[in-house]
């Protein structure tokens, strides 16, 4: 088979064709440079030009979307390379009034992650990649706002919550226009209250899964790449493979269900097959390999992305995440001053 695009073969994965490589992704925070959009941008590229993943997604630090109605970020880093919130905007239940509609063109937190768009310039080191900025979910970005919190108020003020989820909403739609406005393929869309663990499927299914298909339904007709992220365990999966997208990533390994069980399920691609927190970040080279070449084998190598189930986790060896690009037959490219 002749040598595909990046593009070409991402379709072809969500289209279960075959392939002349299994495409592969990796991506992980840059907590020492994500407060600064230049910062961001430049890590962003050289991450992606040493590993030459088949998508480049921006990771942005965590708070970048709840900072502006009143969040303040924690300067502590976790082992994940995000920091949560030290102060949460939504205190006590008259807190919702205050969630409005923003402008993400000025707006704080927004605004930067626009410039970090634009500061990648679609450099030369993207390549033919597809580029997807990380967007969280209303409901996801409601409990960042109020933590702990979240599950009491939905059950005892439903209705200041309903209205936030809609100004939360409307200002992740006009953030996605603008970002593919200048010029991204799509989105990388995170849903951390599809679980059983953090929600009920009640309580998902009214607050949650609404707004996951407005903001999804006015992303797709635009999108070449829309990655829906099922984040956590005990996971709502059939609920998420019924959204629309072209690909979809879950913890697979700690998780589940398995990669070849969600290929019964979703329409399009199934995205993981690697264990971020075990296998990358603490087994050896070989293991790494050998696991990735798994995950591909279990769904007969076709409609599947070799990725993590979630970001990689902060310390992750050079050397084992480049053993799964090459084993992958990945375009890896030393990059001067890295140790490997």
């Amino acid at each position: 088979m002749k040598q595909m695009s990046r593009r070409e073969r991402l379709q072809a994965a969500i289209q279960r064709q075959p392939t002349d490589r299994v495409p592969f992704a990796v991506w992980r925070h840059f907590p020492a440079v994500d407060r600064s959009p230049a910062g961001l941008a430049q890590s962003t590229l050289r991450f992606h030009e040493h590993y030459g993943s088949d998508f480049l997604k921006i990771t942005p630090r965590g708070g970048y979307a709840v900072e502006a109605w009143g969040c303040v970020e924690s300067d502590h880093v976790l082992p994940t390379g995000h920091r949560a919130c030290a102060s949460c905007a939504v205190k006590e239940a008259d807190d919702w009034t205050r969630i409005r509609p923003l402008d993400p063109a000025t707006a704080p937190g927004w605004v930067e992650e626009l410039e970090t768009i634009i500061r990648l310039g679609f450099d030369r080191r993207i390549g033919d990649a597809p580029v997807l900025p990380t967007l969280f979910s209303p409901l996801s970005l409601a409990r960042k706002l109020s933590g702990d919190r979240l599950p009491h108020d939905l059950r005892e003020h439903p209705a200041a919550v309903t209205d936030a989820l809609e100004a939360i909403t409307e200002t992740l739609i006009r953030f996605a226009d603008l970002a593919l406005h200048e010029g991204v393929s799509g989105i990388f869309y995170s849903i951390q209250t599809a679980s059983r663990s953090v929600l009920t499927e009640e309580q998902y299914a009214r607050f949650g899964e609404p707004y996951d298909r407005r903001v999804l339904g006015e992303i797709h007709p635009r999108s070449f790449l829309t990655i829906v992220h099922g984040h956590g365990a005990r996971l709502m999966f059939e609920r998420l493979a019924q959204l629309p997208g072209h690909v979809w990533n879950w913890d697979d390994r700690a998780a589940g269900p398995s990669l070849a069980q969600g290929q019964t399920v979703v329409r399009g691609a199934v995205c993981g097959g690697l264990d971020q927190a075990r296998t990358l970040l603490h087994d050896t080279p070989e293991a790494a390999a050998a696991e990735a070449r798994e995950a591909a084998q279990s769904v007969g190598g076709a409609g599947v992305i070799i990725a993590p189930g979630c970001v990689l986790m902060a310390g992750t060896p050079d050397a084992t995440v480049a053993a799964v690009v090459t084993a992958l037959g990945g375009p890896l490219k030393p990059i001067p001053g890295l140790r490997t």
